[in-house]
């Protein structure tokens, strides 16, 4: 098939136009009014989120191992990514974190939720201090030290009044940034690959998303009074700025620098991280990243979703089109949903709707959310991404 004739054919799917995939929005979008946006509001009934929830925290319950954790090095075959000991520790680690935040998040009071969040939690407390680099090369564990502290954040506010648990968990915080600053890349910010030197201090490409990552968890922890090194968000800042493209599009990171229109840097490319990157800047004080620019890429997320969607469930990383990965994902909607956070209601209150939608539909039949089969982590990391995505498309009570 010619490329002409490819290109009437994606458009007719709706998955590209002039106006869609690598097209560049202005430089520096400014306020200029409000946003007209491209999308549609859709409404979602509250019963429906509360259906899919339900189903979504019944498969954790079930899928959570005897000893608390979540996810497994179990589901072997040729296509999975490299990984050592150490790493299937620093992916449990994370996939624990985000199944315990998203059953803290949308618990429903029950007795079996509540044990099932006091084991999660007593095997993070336990096994977090444990997590490292598994060898000079694979550097996963960052992931984990992210969530963590996420987790730990959450299960801070969860029993407000136990100050032996709450002085315990903010020791548990602050091993974290001990660890994030031991893996910090030499450029600043993470990442999670060291192809280069293999050094102690590890000489991988600093990446948007993953400093985005960690940037919004140390976000979190200042929020309840356990304040990150002061060093390391500036450091991480500076090079998540510098990956920034002129349409708010993020490089993959530093090593495609000399490449800002490879296809995974353009703006279909960027769909699932600059949803993160924009809001950790926006939350470190870069007044760049205005409501319009958040709005803007959230339109862009539901009208080009077909990007993030062709991707999803592929086996092998990047293999989708603008070399999009599956993992990307529910990613990019957790913190498509964390911008509403930031944003004020008359401009959230319309998109909580098509988020929802979104996860709805993406909802499988066993109650869990996947996008990419990674050993047996998948369907909990992604169905504790998929929880607190519904947590934040509720109609806030007015």
């Amino acid at each position: 098939m010619s490329r002409g004739h490819w290109l009437v054919l994606v458009a007719a799917c709706g998955f590209w136009s002039p106006a869609h995939g690598d097209a560049v929005m202005p430089a520096a979008t400014a306020e200029r009014g409000r946003f007209q946006r491209k999308s549609s509001p859709v409404e979602v009934s509250a019963d429906d989120i509360d259906a899919a929830i339900a189903r979504g925290r019944a498969f954790l319950l079930a899928a959570q191992n005897a000893d608390g954790s979540f996810g497994s090095a179990g589901r072997t075959k040729d296509l999975n990514i490299m990984a050592g000991v150490g790493s299937h520790l620093g992916f449990r680690a994370a996939t624990t974190a985000l199944a315990v935040q998203g059953l803290i998040e949308e618990g429903d009071g029950s007795p079996a939720v509540a044990a099932a969040i006091d084991r999660g939690e007593r095997w993070l407390l336990e096994h977090l201090p444990d997590v490292r680099r598994d060898d000079p090369t694979l550097i996963y564990n960052v992931w984990a030290h992210a969530y963590g502290i996420q987790a730990l954040v959450a299960m801070h506010r969860r029993v407000p009044d136990d100050a032996t648990r709450r002085a315990t968990i903010e020791e548990r915080i602050r091993g974290q940034y001990d660890k994030l600053a031991r893996y910090e890349s030499a450029q600043g910010g993470w990442g999670y690959y060291d192809f280069t030197a293999g050094t102690q201090r590890p000489a991988s490409s600093s990446q948007s998303f993953v400093n985005a990552t960690v940037l919004i968890a140390l976000h979190d922890a200042r929020g309840v009074g356990i304040e990150p090194p002061e060093k390391l968000v500036h450091r991480a800042v500076e090079m998540t700025e510098e990956q920034m493209l002129p349409d708010f599009s993020y490089l993959y990171g530093t090593y495609l620098r000399t490449a800002p229109r490879m296809g995974i840097n353009r703006p279909a490319g960027s769909l699932g991280r600059s949803q993160a990157c924009n809001l950790a800047l926006r939350l470190w004080g870069n007044d760049r990243i205005s409501d319009r620019v958040l709005e803007e890429w959230l339109d862009r997320l539901v009208v080009r979703n077909g990007w993030l969607e062709l991707g999803r469930k592929r086996p092998i990383p990047h293999e989708s089109f603008f070399s999009v990965a599956g993992y990307f994902f529910f990613y990019g909607h957790y913190y498509a949903a964390r911008v509403l956070d930031a944003l004020p209601d008359e401009i959230a209150d319309g998109y909580r709707g098509n988020l929802a939608r979104i996860m709805l539909d993406a909802q499988d039949a066993d109650g869990s959310w996947w996008d990419f089969p990674l050993y047996d982590y998948h369907q909990p990391y992604g169905t504790g991404y998929a929880l607190m995505t519904l947590h934040r498309c509720r109609m806030p009570k007015k």
